[in-house]
């Protein structure tokens, strides 16, 4: 089978797939070693949006509604085993999202969700047009948020080249509105930081109305970006679902 330019992976036919999204500016090499942490039997297959990474020169996506179509057909030859969908971020709201598309067109569906540093879609957020800002406001609510370099954020050339992507990144996230549906008949493991203050821990128990299963909920001692800080704590939670 051809490879896909939105899946970055290796294995032909693994027992499980672990389809890894990422949160806003972000690309498949947030991913790159879990592999070598997870199971054997687990293919890790980040997935690699449009307008980064290997993809720097294509248009990125800004609005969920039209990134899900595209993305669904790219990942329906790679369903036929049994998966699973991890997202940080706006990756989490991606995997969501794709999870109930992939119910709505009849398709195989995640065995398991981990969901990661995102309030439970349904819960109203701030109305906020970050996305919009001029340049040097749009630079400073990335510093705020922590997660981008200093020595990225003070290259300027580098910035020019990065703001579309995190532009678009930050429009998904800004402009997403929540549907109501039956909940997931799927488990659902969610994921937090308790100095985060994107997300509070109760916007994190909310997933439970998202799933017919008790969510199983984790809590790490860290801001936003946990899933550097504590990657390796991280992982084991998801690697003990594979046992």
């Amino acid at each position: 089978m051809q490879r896909s330019s939105w899946i970055v992976s290796k294995q032909a036919r693994p027992k499980n797939r672990l389809f890894c999204f990422p949160y806003a500016g972000g690309g498949a090499s947030i991913y790159r070693l879990w592999q070598q942490a997870l199971p054997s039997g687990v293919e890790v297959c980040p997935i690699q949006l449009p307008g980064r990474e290997t993809r720097i020169g294509e248009a990125p996506i800004n609005q969920l509604t039209d990134l899900l179509p595209p993305l669904v057909r790219a990942l329906t030859p790679y369903l036929h085993e049994p998966f699973q969908v991890f997202g940080h971020s706006m990756g989490a709201l991606i995997g969501f999202e794709l999870t109930r598309e992939l119910r709505r067109q009849q398709l195989p569906t995640p065995t398991h969700l981990f969901m990661s540093g995102h309030r439970a879609p349904q819960l109203p957020r701030e109305k906020t047009q970050t996305w919009q800002l001029p340049d040097a406001e749009f630079i400073q609510s990335l510093k705020n948020m922590g997660g981008t370099p200093d020595a990225v954020l003070q290259n300027d050339e580098l910035m020019q080249l990065l703001l579309p992507t995190l532009r678009a990144d930050f429009a998904i996230n800004e402009t997403y509105n929540y549907q109501p549906e039956p909940p997931l008949n799927i488990p659902i493991t969610v994921l937090g930081g308790s100095e985060d203050k994107e997300v509070k821990s109760e916007e994190l128990e909310d997933w439970q109305r998202q799933s017919t299963y008790p969510i199983d909920l984790h809590i790490f001692p860290a801001g936003h970006f946990f899933v550097h800080s504590h990657q390796a704590q991280l992982i084991e939670i998801i690697a003990s679902h594979y046992i």
